[in-house]
């Protein structure tokens, strides 16, 4: 139908939680819709879109995805997000289904409010908001000072006046979401999960609904067709920058760091796993060459969580440049994180 509006899910969560992955399984699965992605990365590596686009998936094609980076959805609606749906939508063939990857420092609500825009709102609705949470960050209390106390302090107010910005930034995405992933339950034991659910459960909207996951396998058909309609239901979604005239990410550090090919990955995966513990370093993502391997190597950590695999073969002519992008609060000493990485 011609003059129904598009569908778009919001893919909402803390960095290294695991949208993209998730993100990649629908892509993967969907297949009986045209999808389209945007894609926001902190950060001015473009790591995420390069995993996407290494599914070759006939359903997203290449000119489907637009990624926004250095930039943050939920500050740039109109100067980026916006022209972004228009050209979307002026493809040849419009996509069923817009799926936007949110930066993992965005907060949903603003990016919520500009489907209520006179230039969206009539050809797109917020299918849904879905919340990616890692679940082993969660139980090892890495952002969350007490999810317990601030449910209980949301009944009384809906200002929650706290100081921890990796508490707020989450705070704000899970009492966005319709849909809450609990992600990563590989990685907790059963008194784990259950801990995590119940504090995810009383911190989030009444009718938000949790999915637990591993690996970010969600049946698209469980994330796809929420039928939310988020913009009509910004009442129910209160957010501690509700107030705030602008939102920013001073709080937190980025830079990428060049790398020397490898030849031992697993060395390469410790001195990572060893800079993130030395440095409280929240994020680390890229691509690295090693040497006599003809595919990159994508390491991704959480913490000192640190996963790797080759995920694709380099292309002819493609430069073969290792490069990491480092993410962590504000203060997070370069210098000293690149002499450590430096450390063979």
């Amino acid at each position: 139908m011609s003059g129904a509006k598009i569908p778009a899910t919001i893919v909402t969560g803390f960095l290294g939680a695991g949208k993209t992955t998730l993100i990649r399984h629908v892509l993967e699965n969907a297949r009986d819709r045209r999808l389209a992605l945007v894609i926001n990365e902190f950060g001015d590596v473009g790591v995420d879109g390069e995993i996407l686009r290494a599914c070759g998936v006939e359903n997203c094609p290449d000119e489907n995805i637009v990624e926004l980076a250095n930039g943050c959805l939920c500050c740039t609606v109109a100067d980026d997000f916006v022209p972004a749906i228009e050209a979307l939508l002026a493809h040849e063939k419009r996509p069923d289904h817009i799926i936007i990857e949110t930066s993992g420092l965005a907060l949903p609500k603003p990016l919520v409010k500009a489907f209520d825009w006179p230039a969206i709102r009539s050809k797109l609705t917020v299918d849904g908001v879905i919340a990616v949470i890692d679940g082993k960050a969660v139980a090892e209390g890495r952002f969350a000072d007490d999810l317990d106390a601030i449910a209980k302090e949301r009944e009384v107010t809906l200002t929650i006046d706290h100081d921890n910005p990796l508490e707020e930034v989450f705070e704000d995405q899970l009492a966005c979401a319709d849909l809450i992933i609990l992600n990563k339950t590989d990685l907790l034991d059963a008194d784990e999960e259950r801990e995590v659910a119940g504090r995810l459960t009383r911190g989030a909207r009444q009718a938000a609904k949790l999915v637990r996951a591993s690996g970010g396998k969600v049946d698209p058909l469980v994330l796809l067709g929420l039928s939310a309609a988020a913009e009509n239901d910004l009442a129910s979604r209160p957010s501690r920058h509700d107030d705030e005239s602008e939102h920013d990410h001073d709080d937190f550090d980025s830079f990428v760091v060049s790398l020397s090919a490898v030849s031992d990955p697993a060395a390469l995966v410790a001195r990572l796993a060893e800079t993130a513990r030395l440095h409280d370093v929240l994020r680390i993502k890229g691509f690295v060459e090693v040497v006599g391997k003809p595919m990159r190597l994508l390491v991704q950590g959480v913490g000192a969580r640190i996963e790797h695999h080759f995920d694709r073969a380099w292309k002819p002519g493609e430069p073969r440049m290792s490069r990491v992008v480092i993410i962590g609060e504000k203060g997070l000493d370069r210098d000293a994180v690149i002499a450590t990485l430096a450390q063979q």
